[in-house]
């Protein structure tokens, strides 16, 4: 389940990629993909094993383009091991929302950019968010949760107060926010609810076998509810 769109940040043979918060590694795994050197970084050493395990099985099953690299690398997004001017593409998919200095966050992404590179930053759309937050209150407060909700504006100011050169955006995974609203309603931790496994399962499905019907669904939600705002952002040429 991807939430940036590649055909905004292109990525390929010679782009070396940034997944900065790799968590699972899926944007990682689809950079890897497209033949482009990838770098999945993560602060859970747990996530970082399981992420390397798919690189090893994707070029064991002949996934990876010759040339290509995917590597996995610890450490926190407040003081990255990287140089500066480091990496073509920066990936930051739902990660600034977790992070209280969210500024700083975003100037180490600045740094290892390099000038004329983008990169793709994801958080949290405000009203599905906002939504989740009002429903249970243990959404947000349990440890490494959420600590704020963005408006576009604010993560767009935040952005271009760092340096950046603010794109275009859209919204996507529609399909996802009334799972939230559910599972929040009945208790965020309660995994064992008839109505949000059943609607788990629908997600899983539709992940699986992308049908058309929910495939323009989710196009027509996306703007209205989408659970993600996605924003692309460039690093002035030097």
């Amino acid at each position: 389940m991807l939430t940036v769109d590649f055909d905004r940040l292109p990525v390929g043979p010679g782009t070396r990629v940034l997944d900065l918060g790799c968590g699972g590694g899926r944007h990682a795994f689809e950079v890897l993909r497209r033949g482009a050197d990838v770098v999945a970084f993560d602060m859970d050493q747990a996530e970082l094993d399981g992420v390397a395990g798919m690189f090893a099985a994707m070029d064991k099953a002949g996934e990876v383009p010759e040339g290509a690299t995917g590597q996995t690398v610890q450490g926190t997004a407040l003081d990255m091991p990287f140089e500066d001017g480091s990496f073509d593409r920066v990936i930051a998919a739902e990660v600034l929302e977790h992070i209280p200095d969210d500024m700083a966050a975003m100037r180490e992404i600045f740094r290892v950019l390099k000038p004329g590179g983008t990169a793709a930053v994801t958080v949290p759309s405000f009203l599905p968010e906002r939504i989740c937050w009002a429903l249970d209150e243990d959404y947000h407060t349990a440890p490494g949760g959420h600590v704020r909700i963005y408006t576009l504006a604010e993560l767009s100011a935040k952005l271009k107060s760092t340096g950046f050169v603010i794109g275009p955006h859209h919204h996507a995974h529609g399909l996802h926010a009334p799972y939230w609203w559910i599972k929040c309603a009945v208790g965020v931790n309660n995994e064992d609810h008839p109505l949000a496994k059943a609607y788990h399962e629908l997600l899983v499905w539709d992940i699986m076998k992308r049908p058309a019907a929910t495939r323009v669904a989710e196009a027509l939600l996306n703007p209205l509810i989408g659970k993600s705002v996605v924003l692309y952002v460039r690093k002035p040429a030097a």
